[in-house]
């Protein structure tokens, strides 16, 4: 009861802090940046590698940018794109720009080709600087850019020239950022900015499709790290550890604003290493560190370590980590809280689980927080005819406890303030993701695309995404509820469940991706496995064994080639496997049983 009544005194000390930031003030990221500076001087912001990067530094560099922008002509709403790897060098770069007001789209340094170029066009960018790590990345897209670039190329402090030329004639930003003022611009560089006003623009992870720009004003991640850093008790003492992508929602605004606000040190890594995870969290004696579900995944299948526990971690926090793995991931590494949470970059509804309920995604700890900050609804959603149901009234439907549903969020404002739907830089892509008069003419909530569901406490559990959940016997498959239980089968790791569709049958059957470490599969012992743990309906058909898993640059597992390619021999060349009841076993898939199958003379 007094952890429960503590937890509730702080997350409504962190309301106030967050309603007062207005949609219309002019006291923007950049204010918040300088009056950081001014107060931490030489406190260490950033630890990377070997370096360590105060307070003043980060601000004086970003002046540097600022001012180069604009003897550049950049100017309040223009759009700069960034694509960079992880290093202290990134944030500079857009704070600088948004002390003018300019926009920064963070690109995925991880997409090339066509997804890549499509970014590129939908971020309406004329500039991008260029980190001179990533030339071979968008060497894959100079053929066929949908605009021209004005290209300035940014190297790494202390890397030698790369032998890469770029694919396009460039500017050399770091001579011209060298000659520029390290004072804070005049704030008249920036009139007329408001907190509504974009910041970023976050693409969203395209584990089902391309990427959407996703806006992202200076309110949302003033407010966000700001009340986050609350939420998390952060003093100037605390080291948050980010392996996370910067262009990621996560790593980028949860860790950097939290820690901005608290006064508190960023230990940053290039790039996330389960080998290495440990020793860093060591190294920079880390006191908190952000997580996705698969990375913790990583981290539970190394060998054990008698240094497991020798840490100072104290807390957490992210989202994705499944309940087959949370107690184990908990206990194993010493970790006193978790905090998982969920939430969606361009989303205005979600949750935080402060009472370390395994598996859950969080629940309000109370009727009058709820009532305070809540705009979430459960409703029906219709998998077959992917439709969110509506009653005799027209309206929809709410769910019951354990009823899974699509999970939205009431749009209570449209000035740009707190609960807001900010959406993305296309109006349509926009307007696909509102749903309107749900439960009274004229409301309009965010649409989050996802399926949860909540038990009798109200705490609220991740079921899938819509689109990834099928239908297959006239039954719906949650493919990340298979998933969970398949990953307790000793012999495979990273389990990839999806639909994929079946000559003659109606919905989809179920197929595992999933990595054999050991190169063998026991087809008899795993099918022993899945029929005893799994409904025949969810049990997969066919199984898939993959070299490595095909994943987004924070982990999410890609299904959409996966789908594409199915169970056709001509076009898998990994292991493919049958579920074969009759010999009790998953069986190589031949071209005989796929003829069978397509012939209709295999009964499924």
């Amino acid at each position: 009861m007094f952890e429960r009544t503590r937890l509730i005194t702080k997350i409504a000390a962190s309301l106030p802090r967050v309603m007062r930031h207005k949609p219309d003030s002019t006291y923007t990221m950049a204010d918040v940046l300088e009056a950081k500076a001014a107060e931490y001087g030489d406190h260490p912001f950033v630890l990377f590698e070997d370096r360590r990067v105060s307070y003043r530094e980060i601000n004086e560099e970003a002046n540097r940018v600022a001012h180069w922008a604009y003897a550049s002509g950049l100017r309040r709403g223009d759009v700069v794109a960034l694509l960079m790897e992880n290093r202290p060098e990134y944030l500079s770069r857009w704070m600088g720009l948004g002390k003018l007001g300019v926009v920064t789209a963070l690109i995925n340094t991880n997409v090339t080709g066509q997804v890549l170029r499509q970014a590129l066009a939908t971020s309406t960018a004329n500039h991008l600087i260029l980190g001179a790590e990533c030339i071979d990345k968008f060497a894959t897209t100079v053929s066929d850019l949908e605009r021209p670039l004005e290209l300035w190329l940014d190297r790494e402090p202390g890397t030698a020239a790369s032998n890469i030329e770029p694919p396009l004639s460039t500017h050399e930003l770091n001579p011209d950022l060298e000659r520029r003022s390290i004072e804070n611009p005049d704030p008249s560089v920036r009139e007329g900015l408001v907190m509504r006003d974009d910041l970023l623009y976050l693409y969203t992870s395209g584990t089902t499709g391309n990427p959407k720009a996703a806006r992202l004003s200076h309110l949302r991640f003033v407010a966000g790290g700001d009340g986050t850093a609350v939420i998390l008790d952060f003093t100037p003492d605390d080291v948050h550890y980010c392996a996370l992508p910067l262009y990621h929602g996560a790593g980028g605004i949860g860790v950097v604003g939290s820690t901005l606000f608290a006064g508190a040190t960023m230990a940053l890594r290039r790039r996330f290493s389960a080998s290495q995870f440990w020793d860093d969290i060591r190294k920079y004696d880390v006191s908190a560190f952000q997580y996705i579900g698969e990375f913790c995944r990583y981290l539970v299948n190394r060998p054990p370590d008698p240094r497991d526990k020798d840490h100072r971690v104290r807390i957490a926090i992210g989202n994705g980590l499944r309940a087959d793995i949370w107690e184990e991931f908990r206990d194993r590494f010493g970790i006193p809280k978790i905090l998982e949470f969920y939430g969606a970059t361009e989303g205005n509804a979600g949750f935080m689980n402060f009472e370390n309920k395994v598996g859950s995604v969080g629940r309000f700890p109370s009727k009058l927080v709820q009532r305070a900050i809540s705009t979430t609804k459960l409703i029906r959603y219709d998998v077959e005819t992917d439709t969110n149901p509506r009653g005799v009234d027209g309206f929809c439907i709410e769910c019951g406890e354990d009823e899974a549903g699509e999970l939205i969020g009431r749009i209570r404002r449209t000035d740009g303030g707190i609960g807001s739907f900010e959406g993305y830089t296309s109006k349509q892509a926009t307007e696909k993701k509102i749903l309107r008069c749900v439960f009274k003419e004229g409301d309009a909530y965010f649409r989050s695309g996802d399926l949860l569901k909540r038990d009798a406490e109200w705490f609220f559990y991740f079921v899938d995404r819509i689109g990834d959940t099928f239908r297959w016997k006239g039954e719906n498959v949650s493919t990340q509820e298979v998933a969970e239980v398949l990953s307790g089968f000793p012999g495979v790791e990273m389990v990839n469940v999806f639909g994929t569709q079946v000559p003659g049958t109606d919905g989809r059957a179920g197929m595992v991706a999933f990595v054999l470490p050991e190169g063998q599969l026991d087809g008899a012992a795993f099918h022993t496995f899945v029929t005893s743990a799994l409904p025949s309906y969810a049990a997969p058909l066919f199984a898939r064994a993959v070299s490595e898993p095909d994943v987004t640059g924070t982990f999410k597992l890609k299904k959409v080639a996966l789908q594409e390619e199915g169970w056709d021999l001509d076009r898998v060349h990994d292991q493919l496997f049958f579920r074969d009841d009759t010999a009790g076993a998953y069986v190589p898939l031949t071209r005989d049983i796929v003829a069978d199958i397509q012939s209709g003379n295999l009964r499924l």
